[in-house]
């Protein structure tokens, strides 16, 4: 009968459900992911999580503390060392059970345990970003800025490449300009000489 048994057993004697927890603790410090049934990941995480949160302010007591659970000095190291800097911000719940199914021999309840901040898959930029957006039409509303957005580009560019600047109006009409005098120089240069000519032609009519 289950009188005020608030510890699950785990069907071991204290010293061997201890030593159980340790090794687990120990194991998923060092490879921040274990497999095991619920029921043992369920202890397991009550047993870690004071641990880490230990784990935050690197003191000597605060090592020789968690050595005394988990009784292995480079797993402690890499604890203050590797995860303490990375849940330095979160004010607990350290650890996700994640449910795999039932195992084949004895169909107990399997999962994956693991560390939340080293799973690289759950915790993304874009997952940090939360924007609550409506499902009617937030597609399309996005689709027509986008193509917006493209369209107004197209137009800027071909504005920039039709208009010509300043500048260049005034080059090309100063080349004009020149072109002009140099083709109407001449024609004056011309002009007194084809006077003079014509005059010598009516002298020489009238002596006739």
């Amino acid at each position: 009968m289950r009188h005020g048994n608030k510890v699950n057993n785990l069907g071991r004697k204290a010293a061997h459900r201890k030593a159980m927890l340790s090794n687990m603790a120990c194991s998923l410090i060092e490879h921040k992911r274990i497999n095991t049934t619920v029921a043992k990941a369920k202890a397991l995480r009550v047993y870690v999580e004071p641990l880490l949160t230990k784990a935050k302010t690197d003191s000597t007591h605060s090592r020789r503390t968690v050595f005394s659970y988990l009784q292995n000095k480079d797993i402690v190291a890499e604890l203050f060392r590797d995860v303490a800097p990375k849940i330095a911000d979160r004010q607990g719940g350290y650890t996700r059970i994640i449910r795999t199914g039932y195992r084949l021999g004895d169909n107990a309840e399997m999962c994956m345990i693991e560390l939340v901040d080293f799973n690289e898959l759950y915790n993304t930029d874009k997952a940090k970003k939360t924007t609550r957006r409506s499902r009617r039409g937030g597609s399309k509303k996005e689709a027509g800025e986008t193509v917006a957005a493209v369209d107004s580009a197209e137009v800027v560019e071909e504005t920039t490449e039709e208009t010509p600047t300043a500048e260049a109006v005034a080059a090309v009409e100063t080349a004009e300009v020149v072109e002009e005098t140099t083709e109407e120089a001449p024609a004056a240069e011309e002009s007194p000489a084809e006077e003079a000519e014509g005059d010598q032609t009516e002298g020489s009519e009238e002596e006739k």
